[in-house]
């Protein structure tokens, strides 16, 4: 175990969170200002990935196709909000879990009627193909160095979103006391499509980053959905600074977890217990993480109350 291959893991851990922290960010602000939970989330980061991969082989331009499809997404995603969500919003919670549930379901099957099982290809822009040096003896993909940055950006933007904004004040008002939000006189019908649309195109731009190095494929958004769960979870529902933390450290022990625990049970197991064992065990690290935050911490570690 060297220092080029804990830097490595670092920032492939980075990359990791802060696109996990895009999803998590739109699924923790419908959570808490909606009391809703929304499985077809994961179905926004699909289309969007796909909507993403079609632009840009139309148009042959990565940007340009990340554009229109991060905007047609956020079209798609306000449509669902006002046919079929808006009516799910004063539901119990188990409607909205099947209901939602339906949707995802029905959205895979929509994805492979109109672009077929196949997965699509989504090539990165060809002047970040190449590695970039950091240092002496390391490279790092220029790719993903992008995500980073993108990642990084954005997490800024919303900050200064929710933060220095009159529809960031009606967010954290609507996430602490919704009752008291709608008597102080905020027009939650208006915020809640607004908080949609804005998850749905943080979803799109998830799936359009990482479209190149995963799959665009027919339910790639169901395990990512389950990490985006984890993450609100650990980090407070309704948190946006709770969902970056949480999602920075689901993306590090995911990524390092992977990595660093195969590599420690061969050393000290042998490499027949490490190739069946290790990967089991890293799989579960995430839950044992989520599992001790809420040990200590029961609402999160930033919930949105405070």
């Amino acid at each position: 175990m060297n220092t080029i291959l804990i830097l490595e893991q670092l920032l492939n851990g980075l990359q990791f969170g802060l696109m996990l922290f895009l999803l998590a960010a739109g699924l923790t602000l419908v959570f808490g200002i909606m009391d809703m939970i929304n499985l077809a989330h994961g179905s926004l980061y699909m289309i969007g990935a796909y909507l993403v991969a079609s632009f840009s082989q139309a148009i042959g331009s990565f940007w340009l196709g990340l554009g229109l499809g991060v905007l047609a997404t956020v079209v798609v995603g306000v449509l669902l909000e006002y046919t079929v969500l808006r009516r799910l919003y004063h539901r119990d919670h188990l409607s909205q879990v099947m209901g939602t549930f339906a949707i995802l379901l029905m959205s895979n099957e929509i994805v492979r009627i109109i672009w077929g099982a196949q997965p699509l290809m989504l090539n990165p822009p060809a002047a970040l193909a190449g590695p970039v040096m950091l240092m002496d003896g390391f490279s790092y993909p220029a790719y993903r160095l992008l995500i980073i940055g993108v990642g990084l950006a954005v997490a800024l933007l919303l900050w200064l979103l929710v933060t220095r904004t009159r529809f960031g004040m009606q967010v954290r008002a609507g996430a602490a006391n919704r009752e008291m939000a709608t008597a102080m006189g905020a027009n939650v019908r208006r915020l809640f499509t607004l908080v949609f649309a804005l998850g749905a195109a943080l979803c799109a731009v998830a799936g359009g980053m990482l479209g190149p190095l995963l799959a665009v494929q027919v339910g790639m958004g169901e395990s990512i959905l389950i990490l985006a769960f984890v993450v609100i979870v650990i980090g407070g529902i309704g948190s946006i600074r709770g969902a970056l933390l949480g999602a920075l450290l689901v993306g590090l022990v995911d990524t390092a977890g992977r990595t660093l625990v195969p590599l420690l049970f061969d050393r000290a197991l042998g490499p027949e217990v490490a190739a069946n064992a290790g990967p089991a065990v890293a799989s579960i690290l995430i839950y044992v993480l989520m599992a001790a935050v809420l040990f200590y911490k029961p609402q999160g570690l930033f919930p949105a109350h405070d």
